[in-house]
C-alpha cells in the first residue's frame, strides 16, 4: 500500500520538528511536523506547496476555532492562513478535541487513575479545549479555567461553563481578529518561560491543556501536581520534572518519547476514514477510537517509569 504522507505546518518552533514512519490499523504512514518560527507568511507558503502532495494537512501552533458552548469562533488570521488550501484536507485538531479528549478525561475517572471529583483542576484554555472542559465539569471537578490569566494576562479566573460562554459572546469577536502571537506562544517563544499565575498553578492538583502554554507559564517548586497535555517533547518532559510535576499524561500517542499535536492525528484520522470512503463525523473519529483502542497511560517522572500511549 501507498505510504500516507500527514504534514503539520506549525507557527512553532522549527527545533520541535520531528518526522516518524509508522503503521496504523494496516496503513503506512509519514508523519511529519514542520515548524515555522511564528513566521505566518513562511507557513501560509508551505500549506500551499504541500497542498495536494500529500494525504493530509494539520494547523499546528494556532487554532482555526475556539469554542464555548454552541458557538464557534473563527481565528481570522488562521483562517487567512488556510484559505490557500484547496485540495488536501485541512485539519486544526478540533474534531479529536472534542473527541478523543473527552474519551481520554472519561478514561481516566473511569478507571480510577484520575478522581476528578477531589481534584482541584486548572485547565489553562477552554476555548481551545472545550470538550474537555465539559467532560471535566460533567465530573464534578473543582475546576479554574485560565482564558483571561494565559491569553490576555488578565488576572481574572473563569470558574464554570456558564460563566465562559458569557465572557466569549463579549470578548471572542474582538479575540479572533488579533495577531496569533499576541494570544499564543510561536516560533522561539515556546522555548522561553515566563512564569505565571504561580498562586494558580501551585493550587491545582492536576493541569491541563495545551503542552506549550503549560510549560510557557509553569513555575517552578510544584508539590506533584499531574499534567494532561496533548504534545509531549522531551525537553518539555525534562522541564516539567523540574518544576516538580509527578506525572503526565499525554493524550496523542507517543512515538520514541514523544508525541504530535492533535492536528497531526487528526490528519491521520482523515486519511483512514478518506481510505475507507467514509465522512469524518464525531460518530466515525468515536468508532476509530474504539477501533485503535488508544488509552491514556501515565508517565510517572519521579520514579521514570515510561508507560505511555503507544501504537
Amino acid at each position: 500500500m501507498e505510504v500516507q504522507r500527514v504534514v503539520s505546518v506549525s507557527l512553532g518552533s522549527s527545533s520541535g520538528d520531528m518526522a516518524v514512519d509508522t503503521t496504523i490499523l494496516g496503513v503506512p504512514f509519514r508523519i511529519e511536523r514542520e515548524g515555522t518560527d511564528g513566521d505566518v507568511r513562511r507557513a501560509t507558503a508551505r500549506l500551499a506547496e504541500l497542498d495536494g502532495k500529500v494525504a493530509a494537512l494539520g494547523l499546528g501552533g494556532t487554532d482555526l476555532y475556539l469554542v464555548a458552548g454552541d458557538r464557534r469562533y473563527v481565528i481570522g488570521e488562521t483562517a487567512r492562513m488556510a484559505s490557500v488550501v484547496r485540495h488536501s484536507p485541512l485539519v486544526d485538531g478540533s474534531g479529536l478535541k472534542d473527541t478523543l479528549e473527552r474519551e481520554i478525561i472519561r478514561d481516566l475517572q473511569a478507571s480510577g487513575t484520575i478522581d476528578f471529583r477531589r481534584r482541584r483542576v486548572l485547565l489553562t484554555s477552554a476555548v481551545d479545549r472545550f470538550g474537555m472542559a465539559e467532560t471535566l465539569t460533567e465530573t464534578g471537578a473543582d475546576l479554574a479555567f485560565g482564558d483571561l490569566v494565559f491569553a490576555l494576562g488578565i488576572p481574572l479566573v473563569i470558574r464554570s461553563l456558564q460563566g465562559l460562554r458569557r465572557l466569549a459572546r463579549v470578548v471572542m469577536p474582538l479575540v479572533t481578529r488579533v495577531p496569533i502571537a499576541w494570544l499564543y506562544p510561536t516560533g522561539k517563544s515556546q522555548e522561553t518561560r515566563r512564569p505565571r499565575a504561580g498562586g494558580l498553578f501551585r493550587w491545582a492538583d492536576v493541569i491541563a491543556g495545551d503542552g506549550h502554554l503549560i510549560c510557557r507559564h509553569i513555575p517552578d517548586g510544584l508539590d506533584g501536581p499531574t499534567v494532561i497535555t496533548n504534545t509531549v517533547r522531551k525537553r518539555q518532559i525534562d522541564l516539567l520534572r523540574a518544576a516538580g510535576v509527578k506525572a503526565v499524561v499525554p493524550t496523542t500517542p507517543v512515538f520514541d518519547g514523544q508525541s504530535f499535536g492533535t492536528n497531526v492525528m487528526e490528519g491521520v484520522f482523515q486519511t483512514l476514514l478518506r481510505l475507507r470512503g467514509e465522512t469524518p463525523s464525531t460518530a466515525s473519529y468515536l468508532s476509530l477510537l474504539r477501533e485503535l483502542g488508544w488509552k491514556p497511560e501515565v508517565l510517572n517522572l519521579r520514579e521514570g517509569r515510561q508507560k505511555i500511549l503507544s501504537i
